[in-house]
C-alpha cells in the first residue's frame, strides 16, 4: 500500500454517501432533449399506464437489485408471494424469506425493424438477409395483421454509434429503408423462474411479486416500503424491483443524497427533496426495458429504502409534498452535484446537448462582486498561476467547510504514464505536456490535451474526469473530482526536467445545477428553500405536481 497523494484543504468532512452519490451520477450524460427536460406537468392519475395512488402520487419502480442470478425476498410480517401474471399465490408465510432463481431467459436485444407486411414479402426480405449472414427475427402482430421483420442482434447497451453504422450498412445493401428504426425486443416464452421456500421449489413462467400485511418487504436483505418484484432485465438476468408511492421513495433518497447527520439544515433538506422529486418524475419510464424506472444507485439517485430514513429528511419530504421545479410550465432536468468549487457550470460545459436556460452557471458567492477567488474563465486568464484553486476559504457558500471545495493531486512520471496509457488504451511512453485547450464560462476545462511520445490524445467535458485519473491510497486509478482544474508540470530541482505533474482543482461532480454542499451553506446562512432553488436554477418556478 502507498500513501494517498491527495491533499484536501477544508475545515469539515463531507459524508461518504454524498460524495459517492454525486460522483457516480455525474458520469452519465443527462438527456436534455425537449421531451426529457421539459416534461409537462401531469394531472393526477394521467400518463401512459402509470400506476398512481388514490391521492395522485405516481408509483415508482426502483431497481434495487439491478442484476443477479438469485434474489431473496421476504418480510417480517405476513406476506404473499404471487405469480404476477395470474395473481395466483405461490407461497404465503411470516417473517421468513423466499429465494427466486433464474432457470432460463431470453434477453432483450436491440433489433432493426425493416418491414411489417405480408408473410410473402417478409419471407423474401428475410431470405435475402439470411443469404448475407445477417441475424433475423420475426414476429406476427395480430392487431396490425402483419409480420414484422427485424435485422441485427445487439445488446441492450450497444452504443448508438455502432447501431447507426449497422443501419447504414443495411440501407446501403438494400435490406432496409430509411424508414427503418431500432426497437428493444424481448422474444416471448422460455423464461422460467425457480421460487423456493424451505425445501419446496415451484417453477413459474412469470415474474413474482411479494406484498405484506404491514406494507414492508425485504429484497436482497434490505427493507423497503411498498411491494417487491423479481423479473427479467434487458440483459436477461434477474432484477429485484421495489414499487412504492413516490413520496415514500423520497424518504429513502434524500438522506442518501444529502446526509442529514452531516447536513442537518432543514431548508437544504427541503431543496434536496424538491430536486429529487423533480428528477424522479421526469425519469419515470427511463429504464422501462429493464422493468423499472430508475436504479437505486449513483447512475440515477441513491436510494436506501426504509433503512436509510431519518427524521429531518422525512420532515423535509413531507413539508414539500408534491412540489417540483418547473421552467415555462414544464418540469426541468433537475441536475445537481456535490460541490461547485465556487462557480456552477452551464449544462453544455459538462454534457453535449442544447443549452438549457435554467442551467446557467453562476458564481456560488455571497460577497457581492468580490469574486477574486471564485473560479471563472476571467480568473484563469488573468492569473498565470491561478490562486483561486489554491485558496481554501474565499467567497462562496461552501468554501468554509465543504471537503472538496479545493483539492490537489500529484503524479510521478511513471504514474502519469500509467494513467494516460489507460485512457488511450495503448502504451504512450512519457507524458510530455498536459494542456487545457478550451475552457467554459465557469473556468471548467472543455478540452484537455495529452502530449505523449506516442502522439497526442484528447479528452472532452465531463469525460476528462475519467481520462485524467489520479492514484489513490490503494494504488488504483480513480476519477478526478471535477473539471474545474489546472495542471502544471513538476520540475526536478536538480535536473530541471519534468518529473511529473500536479493538478489543482475545485468542486466535486459535474457542477451543473444545485450544489448540495452550497445548499447546506446557504441554509446555514439563513436562506430559505425558495431562495436556494432560485439561486441554482435560473428563471424557474415551484409548482405542486399532486
Amino acid at each position: 500500500m502507498r500513501p494517498s497523494r491527495i491533499l484536501v484543504r477544508a475545515t469539515a468532512v463531507a459524508s461518504a454517501a454524498l460524495l459517492a452519490a454525486c460522483a457516480g451520477r455525474d458520469i452519465a450524460a443527462p438527456d436534455l432533449s425537449a421531451s426529457a427536460n421539459s416534461a409537462h406537468l401531469l394531472a393526477p392519475g394521467t400518463g401512459p399506464s402509470r400506476a398512481v395512488t388514490p391521492d395522485g402520487q405516481p408509483v415508482i419502480r426502483v431497481g434495487v437489485v439491478p442484476s443477479a442470478s438469485t434474489i431473496t425476498i421476504g418480510s417480517a410480517a405476513d406476506y404473499l408471494v404471487k405469480d404476477k401474471a395470474s395473481g395466483l399465490v405461490l407461497f404465503s408465510g411470516h417473517d421468513d424469506d423466499v429465494q427466486v432463481s433464474l432457470l432460463q431467459s431470453n434477453p432483450t436485444k436491440y433489433r432493426l425493424q425493416v418491414v411489417c407486411g405480408s408473410l410473402a414479402a417478409v419471407q423474401a426480405k428475410k431470405d435475402a438477409a439470411d443469404a448475407q449472414g445477417v441475424a433475423t427475427f420475426t414476429e406476427f402482430v395480430p392487431t396490425a395483421n402483419c409480420t414484422r421483420l427485424y435485422l441485427g442482434d445487439f445488446a441492450s447497451n450497444a452504443s448508438f454509434t455502432v447501431r447507426t453504422a449497422f443501419r447504414n450498412q443495411m440501407i446501403a445493401s438494400g435490406l432496409a429503408g430509411t424508414d427503418s428504426f431500432w426497437k428493444l425486443v424481448t422474444p416471448p416464452g422460455n423464461t422460467l423462474y425457480a421460487v423456493t421456500r424451505g425445501a419446496v421449489t415451484r417453477q413459474n413462467a412469470a415474474p413474482v411479486t411479494i406484498t405484506s400485511s404491514d406494507g414492508m418487504v425485504r429484497i436482497g436483505g434490505a427493507h423497503y416500503r411498498g411491494s417487491g418484484e423479481v423479473g427479467i432485465n434487458s440483459a436477461g438476468a434477474l432484477a429485484g424491483i421495489n414499487a412504492l408511492p413516490l413520496e415514500q421513495y423520497l424518504y429513502g433518497v434524500v438522506p442518501r443524497e444529502l446526509g442529514p447527520i452531516q447536513y442537518p439544515e432543514v431548508e437544504a433538506q427541503k431543496a434536496q427533496a424538491i430536486v429529487a422529486r423533480t428528477y424522479a418524475i421526469v425519469g419515470l419510464g427511463k429504464r422501462a426495458s429493464d422493468g423499472y424506472d430508475l436504479t437505486a444507485s449513483t447512475s440515477d439517485q441513491v436510494y436506501g429504502g426504509f433503512d436509510a430514513e431519518y427524521p429531518v429528511s422525512n420532515q423535509a419530504v413531507d413539508a414539500t409534498r408534491g412540489v417540483v421545479v418547473t421552467y415555462g410550465g414544464r418540469l426541468i432536468s433537475a441536475l445537481y452535484s456535490s460541490t461547485s468549487g465556487g462557480h456552477t457550470a452551464d449544462n453544455e460545459e459538462a454534457f453535449d446537448g442544447t443549452p438549457a436556460p435554467y442551467l446557467r452557471g453562476i458564481p456560488d458567492a455571497e460577497r457581492g462582486d468580490a469574486f477574486e477567488h471564485v473560479p471563472t474563465l476571467a480568473v484563469f486568464r488573468n492569473n498565470a498561476n491561478p490562486a483561486s484553486l489554491r485558496a481554501a476559504k474565499e467567497g462562496d457558500f461552501e468554501s468554509d467547510w465543504a471537503r472538496f471545495h479545493r483539492w490537489t493531486f500529484q503524479w510521478t512520471d511513471a504514474e502519469i504514464t500509467r494513467a494516460v496509457s489507460a485512457f488511450a488504451n495503448q502504451p504512450v511512453g512519457r507524458v510530455l505536456e498536459i494542456n487545457a485547450l478550451e475552457r467554459g464560462p465557469s473556468g471548467r476545462v472543455l478540452t484537455l490535451e495529452f502530449v505523449t511520445e506516442a502522439g497526442s490524445f484528447y479528452a472532452h467535458k465531463d469525460g476528462i474526469r475519467s481520462a485524467l485519473k489520479y492514484v489513490n491510497a490503494a494504488g488504483d486509478l480513480a476519477s478526478l473530482p471535477s473539471t474545474l482544474l489546472f495542471v502544471e508540470p513538476v520540475i526536478d530541482r536538480k535536473t530541471k526536467a519534468v518529473s511529473g505533474f500536479s493538478v489543482y482543482g475545485g468542486g466535486f461532480g459535474h457542477g451543473v445545477g444545485m450544489s448540495q454542499t452550497g445548499a447546506e451553506g446557504m441554509a446555514q446562512k439563513g436562506h430559505t428553500v425558495d431562495e436556494i432553488l432560485h439561486h441554482y436554477y435560473q428563471g424557474i418556478e415551484l409548482a405542486t405536481q399532486y
